[in-house]
Parts: structure tokens; sequence; C-alpha cells
């Protein structure tokens, strides 16, 4: 059987150390986005984020939250937003370490959902 990324980067508490820096070290210093985010309870963010990054790379089905089109209701995201929140996904994967081939089949998962997030 085939090893999933999810299995390839640690699992949920690799995943975990990789949202926190992900947040804490480059979209929540980021004046580009980082208004997003003013007003979020970013400790259940943090927590929704780690779950839906853990199944979304082939993890456990653990994420039960809003569906990405509601959960960016409002805010309209544009594409340099999607994509500077892409390169810091990208930038938190690599810091951990994590080969870029399986970084590119990471962010072409986040890229599937793009439609569910911009303009919205």
């Amino acid at each position: 059987m085939a090893q999933t990324l999810y299995d390839k980067v640690g699992g949920e508490e690799a995943i975990e150390k990789v949202v926190e820096y992900f947040y804490n070290e480059l979209v929540l210093k980021d004046e580009t986005v980082n208004h997003f985010f003013k007003n979020t309870d970013m400790e259940k963010q943090l927590r929704h984020q780690t779950k839906f990054i853990s199944f979304a790379l082939g993890g456990p089905k653990q994420y039960s939250g809003k569906s990405m089109a509601k959960a960016h209701k409002g805010l309209n995201v544009q594409p340099e937003h999607f994509n500077a929140i892409a390169k810091h996904l990208h930038d938190a994967l690599a810091h951990f370490g994590v080969g870029e081939a399986d970084i590119e089949q990471a962010l072409e998962k986040v890229a599937s959902l793009k439609d569910d997030i911009l303009y919205k």
C-alpha cells in the first residue's frame, strides 16, 4: 500500500507544528493577508486547520468544520491573497524538511479548492 502524504510528513503531530509555524511565523506577519484573521480565535483556527490539512494529505477524516465556501464567505479573497497563503504553506512545509515533490502534491490539493475560496 502506498504511503500517504500525511504519513510521509509525520502525521498529525508534525502537521500541527507546520500549521503553528505557518500562522505564527508567516501568515500573521504578512500584512497582505493577516487582516483576514484579525477577529479569528487562533487556537480554534489552528486546531481546525491541523485537522483539515491532515485530511487533505490523506490522513484520517477528522475535519468537520464549515465547507470552504462557507468558511470564506464575505472575505472576498483575491488571487493574490490565495497565492500568498499557498506560498506560506510551501515555505512552512519546506521549513520542516518536506521535499519539493511532496510540497507540490500538497499545493495541488490546496489549488483544487480555489473556486470555493476566491471572491466569496
